[in-house]
């Protein structure tokens, strides 16, 4: 919906600029026609050499003439042309345009088909990073780092570090903080599996984890470590063993999100 807005608003000023450029065209066939009147003239032979002598005592004014070279009047309508397509409170904007770059702004900064690409990819797929973006959008790295860090200073999107990688979100205060780990954590896949085990008291703990997952317990720590870091679950010490449970606190954000991932694995699996 907002593309659609933001596509509309920028043919709305394609529209108007083009119906400026046709009225300043209008005016100049006009003015050229007003400044080349006809007039009628009678010719004789005058009685002298001497300039601005009347023939029959009239008065005689010289007039100053002012020529308009072909040259002069295109140079003229190329500056009305840049005058209506730039904002004359930007110098910058104004300079650009003469040398024949555009400026981005928030305004036209999705209107290049890869940045919309890249945005559009980090819309639909929260906490994503650079490596996943450019193997799922099919563009050179140094291209979607360009991109990122123009969509970031045009605050489309914003970055957040998950301690190993820098991820992206839309930047329309979509994500709070907490949603933003929560999400980052998640984008892990044996994460995603463990904490689902847990929510749904199937295995909530060391060994019952590494049995679920055919993995060493050292392994299931090292995890386990992870989430615990990022506050998602908590310990709780139940005689000799330790209890995981989810951290309450981030447990509606979990929920949430982990049921947004079943449904996406399902749409793209079905």
């Amino acid at each position: 919906m907002e593309m659609r807005i933001t596509h509309l608003k920028s043919m709305r000023i394609i529209e108007l600029q083009k119906k400026l450029i046709f009225c300043l065209l209008f005016f100049s066939f006009v003015l050229l026609i007003s400044t080349s009147e006809a007039h009628e003239y009678i010719v004789q032979p005058i009685s002298s050499d001497q300039v601005g002598v009347p023939i029959n005592g009239e008065e005689v004014t010289e007039l100053e003439v002012t020529e308009i070279s072909y040259w002069q009047f295109l140079l003229w309508l190329g500056m009305m042309y840049i005058l209506a397509t730039v904002d004359l409170f930007y110098p910058k904007k104004l300079f650009f345009s003469i040398v024949g770059y555009r400026i981005v702004n928030p305004g036209n900064v999705l209107e290049n088909s890869s940045r919309f690409r890249v945005y559009r990819y980090i819309k639909t797929k929260p906490g994503a990073y650079i490596g996943e973006i450019v193997e799922q959008v099919g563009l050179d790295r140094e291209i979607v780092k360009y991109h990122i860090k123009t969509l970031k200073a045009n605050k489309k999107i914003e970055s957040y570090k998950d301690g190993v990688k820098t991820r992206y979100f839309e930047n329309l205060l979509v994500y709070n903080e907490d949603e933003k780990k929560v999400i980052s954590v998640l984008q892990n896949l044996t994460n995603q599996k463990i904490i689902i085990e847990i929510i749904n008291g199937n295995c909530n703990t060391n060994v019952a984890l590494a049995q679920e997952f055919g993995v060493s317990r050292p392994t299931i720590s090292w995890y386990m470590k992870n989430l615990k870091e990022n506050d998602l679950i908590i310990e709780i010490k139940e005689g000799r063993s330790i209890i995981y449970k989810i951290n309450p606190i981030y447990k509606p954000h979990i929920e949430k999100y982990i049921r947004q991932l079943q449904d996406s694995y399902i749409n793209t699996y079905t």
